[in-house]
């Protein structure tokens, strides 16, 4: 009896020795991305959607994938917006990140598509969050300034002004990036 009893408290404290499994949460806040909300520039508190708007990194064809519910990598409505909110990500490996906006990019007509390059500056910090998770990365953007945008197609400039407005980039809940339109 002694034996068994023994065996029942040995297998019990080796039971309570077990710790949780490794698993991350979804809910877990993981690297942000950076928020951008466009408005009208005539009326600053007014938000205002894009037209078929179009991001790619640089040296990217594809672009940012807006409408994930569109699994076919193909199609070219996966990667527009027609939103006056994104979120796009910034490089972890280097301390800026450059963006083709490509204002009504589905117009058979080329005249009508307008693109202007933006490339943000910031500095980085690995955070730690758990041993299931990991690291995330936070961004400190730099103020943007006036070349930090650019015309590479030369059809004009669609972005009117662009301002910096949460500089210490750690959640997604609020717009860090206004554009006007």
């Amino acid at each position: 009896m002694k034996k068994i009893i023994s065996l029942l408290l040995i297998f019990t404290f080796g039971l309570s020795s077990c710790e949780k499994d490794d698993i991350c949460d979804a809910s877990t806040p993981t690297t942000p991305r950076l928020v951008i909300t466009f408005y009208k520039d005539a009326e600053p508190t007014v938000k205002e959607n894009v037209i078929n708007l179009k991001v790619t990194g640089e040296g990217e064809s594809k672009g940012i994938v807006f409408n994930k519910s569109i699994t076919d990598e193909e199609n070219p409505l996966r990667y527009v917006t027609n939103s006056n909110t994104i979120s796009i990500p910034l490089r972890i490996d280097k301390n800026t990140t450059t963006y083709d906006f490509v204002y009504n990019s589905q117009s058979t007509n080329p005249a009508t598509k307008n693109s202007d390059r933006i490339t943000f500056y910031y500095t980085r910090e690995n955070v730690y969050v758990s041993r299931a998770c990991g690291f995330k990365t936070v961004f400190d953007l730099d103020p943007l300034k006036p070349n930090d945008l650019t015309d590479p197609a030369g059809d004009g400039f669609w972005i009117k002004q662009i301002f910096t407005d949460i500089k210490h980039i750690e959640s997604e809940n609020e717009t860090h990036i206004k554009i006007f339109l």
